[in-house]
C-alpha cells in the first residue's frame, strides 16, 4: 500500500481537517498509520456520560438519544442484571453490592465496560455511558480507557431532580417491575451513596469542560429537547 509522507499535519491529529488526510498516512515521523476514516470517527464521535441520581431518568433519556443520533449505549445496569440472570460469578458478586445499595468495584465495571466498547467497532457514532463513571476514579479509568482507543468522552450530562421526586418514581418502579432493590430501605442507602461519592463528578467534569446541567423535572419532551441542544453543539 502506498504510503504518502504529509509534514504539515499537526502532531495532534484530533487538529488535523477531513481534507488533510489521505486513506493512510506517516506524519512527524510517527511510527504508525492512521486511517483516514478512524481519524474523521474519532473528530466526530460523541461519546456521552449520562449522569444523575437513581431514577433521574437517564434511561429513559438514553433510549431516546439512541433512537434520534443512531447512538449505541452502555449501561451498567442492564450489563449486570444480564450477569446476574445468567448467575454468572460476576453476577454473584454485583447482586451482594446491590443488595446492600453499594457500588461495584472499579476493576470490575472499567472491564465490563471496554469489552462491550470494543464490541462496536471502530464505525460507531458515539457510546452513551449510562450509570458509569459514579465516582472521580472511574472517571480517570474511563478517561484513560477511551484515550488509549485515541477516544474522548465529549459531554457529561446531569439530570437533576430533587430527592423527594426521586423517591417516588424508584418506589413506583419497583412496584411495576417487582425489582427487589427498588424498595424504600436500599432506595435510601443508594441516595446516599450518590450523595457522598457520586455527587463530586460534577465539580471534576466541570473541570474538564465537560458538564452540562439538565433540569430533569417536568415533560420528557422538554427535557429531551434541552439535551439535544447540549449534544448538537459538541
Amino acid at each position: 500500500m502506498r504510503v504518502v509522507k504529509l509534514p504539515h499535519l499537526p502532531s495532534d491529529m484530533t487538529d488535523a481537517r477531513p481534507g488533510d488526510l489521505l486513506p493512510d498516512v506517516w506524519y512527524k515521523g510517527k511510527e504508525y498509520k492512521v486511517k483516514r476514516n478512524q481519524v474523521e470517527q474519532h473528530i466526530n464521535m460523541k461519546n456521552i456520560v449520562i449522569f444523575g441520581a437513581p431514577g433521574s431518568g437517564k434511561g429513559t433519556q438514553s433510549d431516546r438519544l439512541i433512537e434520534h443520533y443512531g447512538l449505541e449505549h452502555i449501561s451498567t445496569g442492564d450489563v449486570l442484571r444480564a450477569e446476574i440472570k445468567r448467575g454468572s460469578e460476576l453476577g454473584k458478586t454485583a447482586q451482594q453490592y446491590i443488595d446492600q445499595g453499594q457500588l461495584i468495584p472499579d476493576e470490575l465495571m472499567i472491564s465490563i465496560l471496554a469489552s462491550v466498547y470494543d464490541s462496536f467497532g471502530r464505525g460507531h457514532k458515539g457510546v452513551i455511558f449510562d450509570g458509569f463513571p459514579r465516582t472521580i476514579p472511574q472517571a480517570e479509568a474511563l478517561k484513560q480507557m477511551l484515550a488509549e482507543r485515541g477516544d474522548k468522552v465529549a459531554a457529561m450530562l446531569e439530570l437533576d431532580v430533587p430527592e423527594d421526586e426521586l423517591m417516588k418514581r424508584l418506589i413506583l418502579r419497583g412496584q411495576q417491575s417487582g425489582r427487589a432493590d427498588d424498595n424504600e430501605e436500599t432506595i435510601k442507602k443508594r441516595l446516599v451513596v450518590y450523595h457522598s461519592q457520586t455527587q463530586p463528578l460534577i465539580e471534576w467534569y466541570k473541570q474538564e469542560g465537560l458538564h452540562h446541567h439538565i433540569n430533569g423535572l417536568g415533560e420528557l419532551d422538554r427535557i429531551f429537547a434541552d439535551i439535544c441542544k447540549v449534544v448538537d453543539e459538541i
